[in-house]
């Protein structure tokens, strides 16, 4: 039985005819509507997220079997935790809170994707990730939570596979969230006018010895590269480098070339 496997990425529950699949599928001779409509009925958990998908088609019968991936456990972190993306500065800035029946959800998710052997060994591992992602489990940033694992505090739930939360744990979590996004417009703000009163303090000193002491203020790097000037750049309204300064601006007068005698006839 001679068989063609098409493999493409399609975001979760919204596959259509149109590239990658319509093209892939179209010399093959299956019904490609009946294709598409079974692969959103097995992504649809996955909305708004990109999905790996496998189909075997039977070159002769034309009958097809369709392999789900899972996204990466990013992907599926930021979707529990409605975020866009994670935190650019993990170990300093938290932008959302996860509790453990969540990290439970996406470890089953990505069960055959992971290391661990046991259940445990798998959520450990998301909640590795969530480390990564500046993302706190159970109010606590991973690192503690992950020693709670290994303490045993999650085992019951683990061991039910507990994954649904209650309308008051998801309205709490909303809560978290706010309160931390919250936190970090305080934060920024006040990293902005520490930053602010230092480049004052050190006008006219090299941009190098300026940076350092942002730096050692503890200054995020994207704010010192958005408020500290770029060593040359011409400062607003000062003339570009190596114009020749505007007369009365305080520059000597040219000296007028001596006049050539006229030689006598």
């Amino acid at each position: 039985m001679a068989t063609q496997t098409v493999e493409a990425l399609v975001e979760g529950g919204k596959a259509t005819a149109a590239p990658p699949l319509g093209p892939q599928l179209g010399p093959l001779g299956v019904n490609i509507g009946q294709i598409v409509a079974e692969i959103n009925k097995k992504t649809i958990a996955f909305n708004g997220m990109q999905v790996p998908i496998k189909i075997k088609v039977d070159s002769d019968t034309k009958a097809f079997e369709i392999s789900i991936g899972t996204p990466p456990a990013s992907g599926l972190i930021k979707k529990e935790a409605n975020l866009e993306k994670g935190s650019g500065k993990a170990k300093h800035e938290m932008v959302a809170d996860i509790l453990i029946e969540q990290v439970i959800k996406i470890a089953k998710m990505k069960e055959t994707a992971t290391l661990g052997k046991s259940l445990k060994e798998k959520v450990k591992e998301v909640v590795g990730t969530c480390q990564s992602m500046g993302i706190l489990v159970e109010g606590k940033p991973a690192k503690e939570t992950l020693r709670d694992i290994e303490a045993g505090k999650f085992d019951e739930e683990i061991r039910l596979e507990k994954t649904e939360l209650t309308t008051e744990e998801l309205a709490k979590l909303e809560e978290e969230k706010k309160k931390l996004a919250e936190e970090l417009a305080r934060r920024k703000a006040e990293f902005e006018k520490v930053a602010k009163a230092i480049i004052a303090e050190m006008t006219g000193k090299p941009r190098g010895e300026t940076k350092a002491k942002l730096v050692q203020a503890g200054i995020p790097d994207e704010m010192i590269k958005e408020l500290l000037p770029i060593e040359g750049a011409a400062a607003p309204g000062a003339a570009p480098a190596g114009s020749a300064p505007a007369a009365g601006a305080g520059a000597a007068p040219a000296k007028e070339a001596p006049k050539k005698e006229e030689k006598k006839k």
